[in-house]
């Protein structure tokens, strides 16, 4: 997971710079923003957030490892070759897809129509439109004074959360109701702000 990521980051990075090309968007994730244990609950999550590598690796969670890297990796080699780099970071992104087989987001919410999950996890997450993405790319390329990165993310939620919205949607399907982890307290969600990537235009899809 790592090499591909990294490497291939840096290959087109120089591929860019080598045909001078106007402007690069690179699409990195969130995953490169928030994975921060040491980071108090009061904090508002922006774009000057990073994750901590050494807590990815402390806890294998090799995806924000290397998507952290690669875009750390970016930025040097943009900067070192003169190449105006812009970065959105995505959520958990859903919507239609443009293939015909299912990807890992969108199982993600599969599980719980199919049964294959029988109850919801106690944890949050961040969610955005796929259409909301792709926005934000033509935004922030045809933007001349877009710079840095953008978190692109419209809304915060709790499974349970996920699960009753389903539930009133799809009443037929075997939607979990019950919680893998009754015994400790709901889990609340971090904060963050989605200003930046508003201020471009962006009328996020709720």
């Amino acid at each position: 997971m790592l090499e591909p990521a990294v490497n291939g980051t840096k290959n087109v990075i120089m591929a860019a710079a080598e045909a001078k090309v106007r402007r690069v968007v690179f699409t990195s994730s969130i995953g490169t923003v928030y994975m921060d244990p040491n980071r108090s609950p009061d904090v508002v999550v922006d774009e000057s957030c990073w994750s901590d590598l050494e807590f990815c690796k402390n806890t294998k969670n090799w995806y924000c490892y290397g998507k952290t890297v690669a875009e750390q990796d970016a930025w040097d080699v943009a900067k070192k070759n003169g190449v105006d780099l812009v970065v959105v970071n995505p959520v958990l992104v859903l919507g239609p897809l443009l293939q015909p087989t299912v990807n890992a987001s969108i199982v993600h919410i599969l599980k719980y129509l199919t049964g294959s999950a029988k109850t919801y996890a106690n944890s949050v997450q961040a969610y955005v439109h796929v259409r909301d993405v792709a926005l934000a790319h033509i935004l922030v390329f045809e933007t001349p004074s877009a710079s840095g990165r953008y978190i692109c993310a419209e809304r915060m939620l709790h499974r349970g959360e996920v699960v009753e919205i389903l539930a009133k949607f799809f009443p037929e399907y075997p939607i979990p109701t019950k919680c893998s982890d009754e015994k400790n307290p709901r889990k609340q969600p971090y904060k963050f702000t989605n200003q930046k990537i508003k201020d471009l235009g962006i009328e996020f899809t709720q």
